[in-house]
């Protein structure tokens, strides 16, 4: 849901005046699809079904990843947001930029637990 806030909220504004604003729509729109679709194997039980791949190291690659360029893609939404005049782009961005930070520390969380997931796995 944080995620889907993200990016719509810059897509509802004139946002491909500014190329940052590219990379965080890229970032936040593909690990949202990911996620959904993750979200979708791991509540129709389908990672039981394919035993060969290693979900806990899947999982803590993606997560992961998720949460280094959610972070390069916030601090990139926070620094490109500006004040502009007879415009409601800044409200936007602002938001936008909370929610991301939002969506990094909550990738931030789930990469610790996919970590102690992956971890316990290991050690067995």
């Amino acid at each position: 849901i944080l995620g889907l806030l993200v990016w719509t909220l810059i897509a509802g504004t004139e946002y491909f005046l500014y190329p940052a604003f590219g990379w965080v729509m890229f970032v936040a729109v593909f690990y949202w699809v990911l996620t959904i679709f993750f979200l979708i194997i791991y509540m129709t039980m389908t990672y039981t079904r394919i035993p060969q791949v290693p979900w806990t190291t899947v999982g803590l690659c993606f997560n992961g990843s998720a949460f280094v360029l959610y972070l390069i893609a916030a601090i990139v939404d926070a620094s490109s947001v500006t004040k502009e005049l007879y415009s409601h782009n800044y409200n936007s961005w602002a938001a936008s930029s909370f929610f991301a930070f939002l969506v990094t520390s909550c990738y931030a969380g789930n990469t610790y637990f996919s970590f102690i997931s992956w971890r316990s796995r290991t050690l067995q």
